[in-house]
C-alpha cells in the first residue's frame, strides 16, 4: 500500500514505489490462473469458478481451459474461452448453471468449469502450448499435469488462490494457498496491472517531482 505524505520527497517517494509495482505489473505478459473453486460447499452446479488475471486488454479468444484427470493424464473437458481481461486485470469465467446463467455473479464469462476434485489439474492452453497449469491433491499414485510440485486439495467450500499474481515461480505448492472463503474478482489491491499509458505518466511526474525537490 502506498501512504500519503507530505512535502515533495514524499511525494516522489510514494511515486517510485507505485511505478516500481507498475513496472512488475507489466511484465505479466500472458494471463495465468489466479484462483479456482471446484468443490462448492453445496451444489457445483453454476456456483464453482475459475479466475485468470493478466494485463488488461489481453483477448482470451481462442484459449483454453482443460481439464486433466488424475488417473490416467487425459483430458476429460476442455472449455473455450472468449473475451477481453478488463481493467482490474481479472476475468472471472463462472460454471453454467444449466440456463446460460452463472450464480457467481463476479462472472464474465459463464461456461461449464465444473472440474473435477483432485488429484487432478486444470491446464490453460494457447495457441503455442500451456500458459499455466496448476495441479492439486495427492499425486504419488497420480498423473500430474500442473507446475512444480502439486499444490493441496482444498476441502469443500474452499479455493486455491494464488499470493500474487504477479509472480509465477513454476511451482503451484509455492504459488498458492487455500482460502476458506473464495474471492471470485478480487485479488490483493498492490498487484492490480496499470496501462502503459498510466505508467508513462506516473514516470513524468515522478520527474518532475525530483526536478522540484532539487531546484528547493
Amino acid at each position: 500500500m502506498i501512504s500519503r505524505k507530505t512535502g515533495v520527497t514524499g511525494v516522489a517517494r510514494a511515486l517510485c514505489a507505485f511505478t516500481a509495482v507498475c513496472a512488475a505489473a507489466a511484465v505479466q505478459a500472458q494471463p495465468v490462473i489466479s484462483e479456482v473453486l471446484y468443490d462448492a460447499a453445496g451444489t457445483d452446479n453454476g456456483t464453482v469458478f475459475v479466475e485468470l488475471f493478466g494485463t488488461p486488454g489481453t483477448l482470451l479468444d481462442g484459449l483454453l481451459l482443460e481439464g486433466v484427470n488424475g488417473t490416467d493424464g487425459s483430458v476429460y473437458r476442455s472449455v473455450l474461452l472468449a473475451g477481453v481481461i478488463p481493467l482490474d486485470g481479472i476475468f472471472v469465467v463462472g460454471d453454467d448453471s444449466g440456463d446460460g446463467t452463472s450464480l457467481v455473479q463476479q462472472s464474465d464469462l459463464v461456461a461449464d468449469v465444473d472440474f473435477q476434485n483432485g488429484p487432478d489439474s486444470i491446464v490453460l492452453r494457447g495457441s503455442e502450448g500451456v500458459l499455466d497449469a496448476l495441479g492439486y491433491g495427492d499425486f504419488s499414485t497420480a498423473s500430474f499435469a500442473g507446475e512444480g510440485s502439486a499444490a493441496p486439495d482444498a476441502a469443500s467450500g474452499q479455493s486455491l488462490a494464488r499470493f500474487n499474481p504477479l509472480l509465477d515461480s513454476d511451482n503451484n505448492l509455492a504459488d498458492f494457498t487455500v482460502l476458506d472463503v473464495p474471492t471470485p474478482g478480487t485479488v490483493p489491491v498492490s498487484t492490480v496491472p496499470v496501462p502503459p499509458a498510466v505508467l508513462l505518466f506516473l514516470s513524468g511526474i515522478a520527474g518532475l517531482a525530483g526536478v522540484a525537490r532539487r531546484r528547493s
